[in-house]
């Protein structure tokens, strides 16, 4: 179940900051003018300090402005209060008194550290992966979590450890299980995008892309795993060997036969069978025997 969102990323109108910069100009220039016009003594203390205030609240005003920069969003709260965040890139003013917290909306690449964890069966492992993200809504990944950099990390980290869990890391290894980490990259690439999109929804993080760069059995298992991988591979390879000498030793058998070239009884049909699979099947070339008798002597 996907997390309700306690906060929600909503647009502000920030105002164009050029404006206010020619405002900002023409002020000190109207105050002086205007102070002349009213035949003020420029020397008299009120007027020292009408132009010291004006001079505070001017460098008050350009507190105010601010950069967006392409693909940075500035959230904005004041007294507390958010008012909105600002994504398209340009020069704003806005309230002195608003703080503006700077979010990158760029994707970004996390590679995690090789974590060692027991798949299906209790092997132990070594698992890491790839992630590619990016923030989605600033409201939430600002005031939802307490550092949503850090809540990625350490969610990734307890993802991968699930995925590692649910799977065996070979084909075969478990009864009923189809989905293996090493044997099916797509579907577990997928499984863990799915379970890192569900754990990092409450901070407004979008998952682009999850994919696992480092499977290997842990150092104390890795070579027993190594010759049972070899033993299974033999033994494939000679199941497939039977299977074609099978069908050679057949094909032998139906040519002599359709062709008359010589007349087989049950002994001989299977001396003949049993010295073409020895022939067939061998790990070596075979020694010919030359045989000065008969079949039966």
């Amino acid at each position: 179940m996907t997390p309700r969102a306690a906060s929600a990323e909503v647009p502000f109108p920030a105002w164009s900051g050029w404006p206010m910069v020619g405002l900002l100009v023409l002020w000190p220039v109207g105050l002086v003018t205007l102070g002349v016009q009213l035949g003020r003594d420029a020397g008299s203390p009120a007027f020292v300090l009408g132009c010291a205030a004006s001079l505070l609240l001017l460098v008050a005003l350009c507190c105010g402005f601010f950069v967006v920069q392409p693909n940075v969003a500035r959230a904005l709260v004041l007294f507390g209060h958010y008012r909105g965040t600002v994504r398209g890139d340009g020069f704003y003013w806005t309230n002195p008194f608003t703080s503006r917290r700077r979010v990158s909306v760029r994707a970004h690449n996390l590679a995690s550290e090789k974590i060692k964890v027991n798949d299906l069966i209790g092997n132990p492992i070594e698992i890491a992966a790839v992630l590619v993200w990016r923030v989605r809504d600033t409201a939430q990944a600002i005031f939802d979590v307490e550092d949503y950099l850090h809540y990625v990390n350490v969610q990734s980290e307890a993802a991968i450890r699930q995925l590692a869990s649910s799977h065996p890391y070979d084909e075969g290894h478990a009864d009923g299980h189809l989905v293996s980490l090493r044997g099916h990259a797509d579907e577990v690439a997928g499984e863990l995008q799915g379970m890192l999109q569900g754990r990092l929804d409450r901070a407004g993080i979008e998952v682009l892309e999850a994919r696992l760069s480092h499977l290997a059995y842990a150092q104390e298992i890795a070579s027993a795993m190594l010759q049972r991988q070899q033993a299974t591979a033999i033994v494939a390879a000679r199941a497939k060997i039977v299977e074609g000498a099978v069908g050679m030793v057949e094909a032998a058998l139906s040519e002599l036969s359709k062709k008359h070239i010589i007349d087989l009884d049950p002994e001989k049909r299977a001396q003949l069978v049993g010295n073409l699979l020895v022939v067939l099947c061998g790990h070596t070339a075979p020694t010919p025997v030359l045989n000065t008798g008969t079949l039966y002597t």
